[in-house]
Parts: C-alpha cells; sequence; structure tokens
C-alpha cells in the first residue's frame, strides 16, 4: 500500500506542473495508469532492489554470505535445480534472470513461485517442464542445491541482470521450437539460448 500511495503522489506532483491539454499529459496518464495495474509487492521490488557487483564463478559464489531463505528463494532455487543444476554459474544465473524478469513482466505472474509455477497441473502444459512432466521432484545432490540456493537469494535480493539482454524465453540447444523462429535471441549461454518476445507496436 506504502508503494502505491508513494506511486500516485509522485505522479501527481509531476503531471500537476505540466499543462493539461499537452500531449506529454496524455503520456504521463497513460503511465499512471501502468503504474497503478502494478502489484504494490512488484512495485516495493523495484524501488528496494540493490545492486550486487557479481563474479560468475564457483569460488566466489562459494564466498558469498546470504541471507535467509523465504519462499520466493525456495521456488527458484527448486527452478534451478532441475532445470540449470549441470550449468555453470553464469548459466545458472542467466536462467535465474529469465524467471525474475517474467516477474517484472505484465505478460506473467508478479511472484517468483507464481512464474515458476504457471500452467502446473496440466500435464506438459505448464511453463517449466519439471513441474508437470509427471516425475517426482527429488532433490538429491544437497552441494549443487546450496549453491543454486545461493544464486536465487542474491537474485532476489536485486542481482544485477546482465546476462540475458532481458529476455524472458530460453531453451536447450538440442531443441528448436517453433516460436524462436519470431524472437528476438539475446544470448548464448552453456546449453541454452535466450530469447526475449517482440514488442508489439501499436498502429496509434
Amino acid at each position: 500500500m506504502k508503494w502505491t500511495l508513494f506511486t500516485a503522489a509522485l505522479v501527481s506532483a509531476v503531471a500537476g506542473a505540466v499543462a493539461a491539454d499537452t500531449p506529454l499529459t496524455q503520456l504521463m496518464a497513460q503511465e499512471t495508469r501502468a503504474l497503478r495495474a502494478i502489484s504494490s509487492d512488484r512495485l516495493a521490488g523495484y524501488v528496494a532492489s540493490i545492486e550486487t557487483e557479481v563474479e560468475y564463478s564457483r569460488d566466489w559464489l562459494a564466498q558469498q554470505r546470504v541471507g535467509g531463505t523465504d519462499k520466493a528463494t525456495e521456488c527458484l532455487a527448486e527452478a534451478l535445480y532441475f532445470e540449470a543444476r549441470g550449468e555453470s554459474v553464469r548459466g545458472q544465473f542467466a536462467v535465474a534472470e529469465v524467471i525474475m524478469n517474467r516477474v517484472d513482466s505484465p505478460e506473467f505472474p508478479d511472484t517468483v513461485c507464481g512464474v515458476i509455477h504457471q500452467g502446473t497441473g496440466k500435464k506438459y502444459q505448464c511453463q517449466f517442464t519439471y513441474t508437470c512432466d509427471g516425475s517426482p521432484e527429488n532433490i538429491s545432490n544437497q552441494a549443487v542445491y546450496g549453491q543454486v540456493s545461493k544464486v536465487a537469494r542474491l537474485m532476489v535480493d536485486g542481482a544485477p541482470r546482465q546476462l540475458t539482454d532481458g529476455a524472458t524465453y530460453y531453451h536447450s540447444r538440442g531443441v528448436t521450437p517453433s516460436w524462436a523462429r519470431n524472437f528476438a535471441h539475446t544470448a548464448s549461454i552453456g546449453v541454452h539460448h535466450f530469447y526475449r518476445k517482440p514488442v508489439q507496436v501499436s498502429s496509434n
């Protein structure tokens, strides 16, 4: 709530300084509607994000002291374990970026767990296959899980997303999904290719 009130006050203050009949005012009105559509939790994340210098190596990651876990971190760590546990640290951060970028996108649920479990329950119709392939989700390698949990915690805490150029999709190198032909390829890291959905430009 406090972030919603803060945003409304900020937008009102700026808009009040602009003449009511200018194109800029119309643009401000559009931005105001967009801001009001953002959940308070997501907006808080924008404002409170921290900047962390990241070195994508196992040695650097091992030296990091991270905070305790929460539901978002647990969901992200689980996804990284099943989607990218065989990847390098860089590859794990890259997959985490996609998930966090989806959280920030209005086209997807606005929580980490919501993004990861979108479509779960419908076999092979989910966003992340491990959640709907019918196989049990057993975490057997605790050392690897500990590593991806650190990656997850750092990303949830606001580590910079500098690997995939805003990607919200990825696929492994062993497949070629039809959608990839129409999406902007942003990066290739480890066994994954990363993509960003084309922006739809209004004709108005």
